[in-house]
């Protein structure tokens, strides 16, 4: 069993690029968790994907043993109340910075008492420093502040201790000073760790909220029954799905028979353990402590991230004539009652895009594969779908752009596919005249027009953070974008925070790329949903030779609408095949036609053979093509072929 006030759990959360990774490869040297053969940068990103983009995608957990040198004479460790011997066992849990993964920040979270709020010294607070500050504060965890990269020509330490000394409301001896590449304050730092961050035995959130057991009298409860939070999960070929907990309540044992709280789904611990990073089997998982189960399971819908595993009472068991274990309803009562944990915020998934195998045979494997992604992403949203050129197919929800980029990649490295993914689009919630309402994903699905009171569309509360001198390149960024102004924040002399509505659209495609390239690679965005408004949209429609076609279809505000109609107009027309009849492309809006382009009809010589005789003989051959054109045109239909649905699409 392990000692409770000797274990420490934490996380590091920062803007991307800020060091958290490094941070946590010093860590496990100076712990000795990692031999030094063995060692490399960015060592808890797993994935080939995070170390080809430098950026922490997954968050990863490691158990870290601390011995501290010279523990009799350590001013800082003898002072700990904590203190029962000189050997910690620290948890930590590195999570990603970019603003399209804050919901694994905040699955980490829920799992930890404390978190180390890191800042580059060169850039001070960014936009996501205070987004995940905020998340952080939420959680009720102590936070430690520390600024990295001391040792760069360009850090500005006073300045950014300054910034951090406003925004935490602290005093600037407070705020450690690290340099994680050279290894300088990364021992204090751990020091720190161990004083100021409370076990889980005295940490109020241990019980995410609710209050710890307790017994008649009003005492804690000593035998409390298995509470362990799912915070995360993964596939493993011969292990089934292996969840990654941390025990609130109790102690579980390999082989013990455990159960959801949500889900219902009984199996048993066919392996417990830890991380080191990798897993490390063990016997017991005890109060406190972060680690795995092994579960045996196939099915990914029975383990949910956020649910609550217990252990089954094996009292009152008895086996019924067909030899079947039955258990009587007074011992079933204590599995029954065991209150959930309640997990993380559940992430919404904020922008939708239908994704189609490029073969048809791969509809099943497309389909496995989006599941045991959802096991360890649980942002990861998809339902069925069909189009009537690339078949069947999922409409998928991700949280961003970037998500939706990494996604993409997984499905092709990870399982051999590669998908075809459509243009990106959010939810709109469509209130109808007969005061029904309905959410919606694309244009095809949007009510009759005369049908329509109403569109609304998320807008979120935008944050950008940049040096003063770049506000007038951020504002061209708005001329031709709906943005609304709010106000700006003074940082420090030279840092500015403006804060911005809008709607969600207008930032989710190349808004972050543009911002970076008129910044100089300066400014940070952040954004938060903050619900949804009505909007003045309309529904662009492309007609091909009459016919509309849905996959074409666009929900967009009424001032592009035009612009937008054109230039789709001329893409088609320099995209699909000429046909022996000539062929009308129309943009379609508020019952009229907007934009018009023509392919012209495929020409065919019908007198090349003749060599000779009346010109009435040629007059006779044009007369019958011009009938059988215009026969044509009037019910020849279009065959669009897919590569012109996928060009459009990816662009």
């Amino acid at each position: 069993m392990s000692n409770q006030q000797n274990i420490r759990n934490f996380v590091i959360i920062a803007h991307i690029d800020h060091g958290k990774s490094t941070l946590a490869d010093r860590f496990l040297e100076l712990t000795g968790t990692i031999e030094k053969r063995k060692m490399r940068e960015q060592f808890l990103d797993q994935m080939d994907l995070e170390r080809e983009k430098g950026i922490t995608i997954k968050m990863q957990p490691v158990r870290m043993i601390w011995r501290p040198p010279n523990h009799a004479t350590n001013q800082l460790l003898v002072t700990s109340n904590y203190l029962s011997n000189s050997e910690f066992i620290l948890n930590l849990i590195d999570t990603p910075g970019h603003v399209d993964f804050a919901y694994e920040v905040s699955r980490a979270l829920a799992a930890v008492e404390g978190a180390i709020l890191l800042v580059d010294a060169t850039q001070g607070i960014q936009a996501q420093t205070i987004s995940n500050l905020h998340l952080a504060q939420n959680e009720g965890l102590v936070i430690i502040p520390a600024i990295n990269k001391i040792d760069m020509p360009g850090a500005d330490i006073d300045g950014v201790k300054k910034e951090i000394s406003s925004l935490l409301g602290i005093t600037e001896e407070k705020i450690s000073s690290v340099s994680a590449k050279e290894n300088i304050g990364v021992k204090e730092l751990l020091d720190r760790v161990i004083e100021t961050v409370p076990p889980p035995s005295l940490a109020v959130a241990n019980y995410v909220g609710q209050s710890p057991p307790q017994n008649s009298e009003g005492e804690p409860q000593k035998d409390k029954p298995l509470r362990a939070l799912i915070f995360d999960s993964h596939y493993d070929s011969y292990k089934g799905i292996v969840a990654h907990v941390r025990v609130f309540d109790g102690n579980l044992k390999k082989g013990e028979k455990i159960t959801t709280v949500a889900t219902k789904t009984e199996t048993e611990a066919l392996e417990i353990g830890y991380f080191s990073p990798a897993l490390h089997p063990q016997n017991f998982l005890n109060e406190g402590e972060i680690g795995y189960i092994a579960t045996g399971i196939k099915e990914p819908e029975k383990i949910r991230v956020g649910d609550t595993i217990t252990t089954i009472d094996q009292r009152g068991l008895h086996a019924d004539q067909r030899g079947n274990f039955q258990r009587d309803s007074a011992f079933s009562q204590r599995n029954s009652t065991v209150a959930p944990l309640q997990g993380y915020k559940e992430p919404r998934p904020v922008i939708f895009a239908s994704v189609f195998p490029e073969s048809a045979d791969d509809y099943e494997v497309l389909r496995d594969a989006l599941k045991k992604l959802q096991l360890n992403d649980a942002s990861l949203f998809f339902e069925p779908e069909s189009s009537g050129v690339l078949g069947r197919g999922f409409k998928t929800g991700f949280l961003g752009m970037l998500h939706m980029e990494i996604i993409s990649e997984r499905l092709k490295r990870e399982y051999n596919l590669d998908p075809i993914f459509s243009s990106p689009s959010v939810a709109y919630a469509v209130k109808t005249k007969d005061d029904k309402e309905k959410i919606i994903y694309s244009a095809s699905s949007l009510p009759p027009e005369h049908l329509v009171l109403e569109i609304q569309e998320p807008w979120v509360a935008l944050e950008i953070i940049s040096p003063h001198k770049f506000l007038g390149a951020i504002n061209n960024l708005f001329r031709y974008r709906r943005i609304n102004y709010i106000a700006t924040d003074y940082l420090s002399s030279d840092r500015v925070s403006l804060k911005y509505e809008a709607p969600l659209k207008e930032i989710i495609s190349g808004f972050y790329d543009e911002l970076k390239s008129v910044s100089e690679g300066y400014g940070s965005m952040a954004y938060e949903l903050i619900g949804n408004r009505a909007g003045d949209l309309k529904r662009l429609d492309i007609l091909i030779a009459g016919d509309i076609e849905e996959a074409f279809s666009q929900i967009l505000p009424k001032s592009s609408v035009l612009r937008e109609g054109k230039k789709l107009a001329e893409k088609l027309k320099n995209l699909i095949p000429p046909q022996l009849f000539p062929v009308a492309i129309q943009a379609s809006a508020d019952g009229r036609i907007i934009a018009r382009e023509t392919i012209p009809a495929m020409k065919k010589d019908v007198t090349g053979y003749l060599y000779g005789g009346d010109r009435t003989r040629k007059m006779k051959l044009w007369k019958k093509q011009q009938k059988g054109k215009k026969r044509l045109k009037e019910t020849g239909k279009v065959e669009i072929p897919p590569e012109v649905f996928l060009k459009i699409l990816k662009e």
